[in-house]
């Protein structure tokens, strides 16, 4: 069920500065180089496909298309394994994008983090603003709802491993359906050919399962940490935030507060979605597409 290797984008290899192998699509022609690329980050467990059909759009628009950038971080999609599972954590992944930005020789981007990627923009803000011309985080912030972490935690360590691509097709309904009500038939098909690998016609989850074992750990009775100082560093340039409708990882108040500390952030709420809505959906794109298209 995943794309084929030739349908709009070239693989791309590239190492780690400990050197591992990572994995990224680069989408676009060559003669587009002149706009900035876009650069998209996926969730916890999640990979570069989950853009393909955003990063087609973009790189395909008929008026401004863009060179777009999606990639996988160690451990997840094509990217290789870890055997250092503490190497999973932010700092590490963020410098890996910093490792592709440079194989790739992107000096500056406009970033679209979903989930976890919208947190590793925060460290990158910290660590490499220069790279940054413009942010999307996509049903992320600074503060994380325990209430959203601990179902993610819950259903990526319990969900039993499904044994035909009509039965992964049923359980992600079962599971995030009453969050997404505003997907159709292709929408889930496309969410299980992101989530899943086909080995022998099965699908099989596309990521180390030590990544979300990490969740286990972590102490809901005490306060989640949270990453205000480096969104502070963040709002120095222009950011789209998009909220599902249906989310329960970001919390209203918490979009509020960006706008205090930020003026010129602007927001856009994903009717019938849950953590995280797909950006291609035609509820979505055209403000996507709008505020890419005013970065120069």
């Amino acid at each position: 069920m995943e794309p084929a290797a030739n349908d709009g984008f070239r693989a791309i290899t590239y190492k780690s500065d400990d050197g591992l192998t990572l994995y990224a699509r680069d989408y676009g022609a060559p003669e587009i180089a002149d706009r900035l690329p876009v650069i998209c980050l996926p969730g916890l467990t999640r990979n570069s496909r989950d853009f393909h059909s955003l990063a087609l759009l973009l790189s395909t628009d008929s008026a401004t298309p863009r060179r777009v950038i999606t990639i996988d971080y160690r451990g997840r999609g094509h990217s290789e394994w870890d055997a250092n599972k503490a190497n999973y954590n932010l700092g590490v992944e963020a410098r890996d994008v910093i490792s592709a930005c440079q194989h790739l020789k992107i000096e500056r981007g406009i970033f679209i983090g979903t989930s976890r990627g919208g947190l590793l923009l925060h460290l990158l803000a910290q660590m490499r603003l220069d790279l940054i011309a413009a942010v999307i985080l996509n049903d992320i912030g600074p503060k994380i709802e325990a209430n959203g972490l601990k179902r993610i935690r819950d259903y990526l360590n319990a969900a039993a491993a499904p044994h035909s691509w009509p039965e992964a097709l049923a359980s992600l309904k079962a599971c995030q359906g009453r969050y997404f009500p505003a997907l159709q038939e292709e929408d889930w098909r496309e969410m299980a050919s992101a989530i899943y690998r086909d080995t022998d016609g099965k699908p099989v989850a596309d990521f180390d399962p030590a990544i979300a074992a990490q969740l286990l750990a972590i102490d809901f009775a005490q306060p989640l940490p949270d990453l205000w100082p480096y969104f502070d560093e963040l709002a120095k340039v222009p950011i789209l935030v998009v909220k599902g409708e249906h989310s329960d990882l970001i919390a209203d108040r918490t979009v509020d507060e960006m706008k205090a500390r930020c003026s010129s952030l602007s927001t856009l709420r994903a009717p019938g979605q849950g953590h995280a809505p797909l950006l291609h959906l035609e509820s979505v794109f055209p403000r996507t597409w709008l505020f890419i298209s005013d970065v120069p």
